[in-house]
């Protein structure tokens, strides 16, 4: 049997009759530094960097005599190839399936010669380029609802009877997400309507979350779930948006029937996205504008111990990705 169908033959039987990102990027995906500007750029976990040039765009347009290439990493020593670090020979690194502690100050020192026709002089000419990468993640999303139902009365067994009946119906509905209801909660208020005086209703508000019980068994063997988890949140969400816009239907398309005391209420659908962010990371807009949305890696002198979204000052820490202050 259909869930709202279900709701609501419980309503009839209860009350009986009444009345819802980058910078200096070519079109090959390079990313190109800035002499005198660090590129700040974003590299989401477990994924790979895009590939940096040690170079701007106005010298790939020019000849570049014995050209060499250092690269110096987060830690201050120069970087060498190896299963995390690609850097070919003509000076481009990528960082491979980026973490928390790869975040950090990239620099790149091109060297190359410039020869005078005439008398064959060679001058050595230095250039640096600065690169600041930050890892980050989507934020984990959970959703805010609130509905109102009707009511007989304020006072009464039947408000508690269908409080526990809708969670119950809920849960059911996105169980199989490992989606659950959390933080119930209702209130009774006298509401004025046009043409029917005052009518008690139930307020009620719920939040459905992603993280029920076993959810991290379900992962099909993702690194850190969150890709499923978002998924299947957005599924939850349409689920329960669906479940109340039957309910409106049934009640507005069934002329043939008196509507029941406790009913849902039409339009009374509200539903509000919240974001987490997982320990280690945080949101701040005023310094990563390019990635106002995300769920940024905490920087030294800053640590996030829970699923906030901002992280907190703390002096003491030294690393990126830091979830607690010594």
């Amino acid at each position: 049997m259909r869930a709202w169908v279900l709701l609501s033959a419980v309503l009839w039987y209860l009350t009986g009759v009444g009345w819802q990102r980058n910078s200096e990027r070519t079109e090959k995906g390079f990313i190109y530094g800035k002499p005198g500007h660090p590129v700040k750029l974003y590299v989401k976990l477990h994924h790979n960097s895009p590939i940096l040039v040690c170079m701007d765009l106005k010298r790939t347009e020019k000849e570049t005599v014995d050209p060499t290439y250092l690269w110096v990493g987060p830690n201050e020593k120069p970087l060498t190839g190896n299963n995390k670090i690609n850097i070919t020979k003509t000076g481009k690194l990528m960082v491979k399936d980026f973490l928390e502690p790869l975040s950090g100050l990239y620099t790149c020192t091109l060297s190359y010669k410039t020869v005078k026709a005439e008398t064959q002089e060679e001058k050595v000419v230095k250039q640096r380029y600065d690169f600041m990468i930050f890892a980050y993640r989507e934020p984990d999303y959970s959703y805010q609802m609130a509905v109102r139902f009707t009511t007989k009365s304020c006072v009464g067994k039947y408000n508690d009877l269908l409080f526990r009946l809708l969670k119950k119906i809920l849960d059911n509905l996105i169980s199989d997400l490992s989606c659950h209801i959390i933080e119930p909660s209702y209130k009774c208020h006298f509401v004025k309507v046009p043409k029917h005086g005052l009518i008690p209703e139930l307020f009620i508000a719920f939040q459905v979350n992603p993280f029920a019980p076993g959810w991290k068994g379900k992962c099909n063997e993702s690194v850190d779930c969150q890709d499923n988890t978002n998924h299947n949140i957005l599924q939850a969400r349409n689920r329960i948006e669906e479940f109340f816009q039957s309910q409106a239907y049934i009640f507005n398309h069934d002329f043939n029937k008196t509507l029941p005391a406790m009913h849902f209420v039409d339009h009374s659908f509200q539903i509000v996205r919240i974001d987490s962010c997982r320990p280690g990371f945080g949101k701040n807009e005023g310094l990563h504008s390019n990635c106002a949305t995300c769920c940024v890696v905490c920087g030294p002198g800053t640590f996030s111990p829970d699923v906030d979204v901002t992280c907190q000052t703390c002096v003491s820490i030294q690393i990126y990705g830091a979830t607690s202050c010594p």
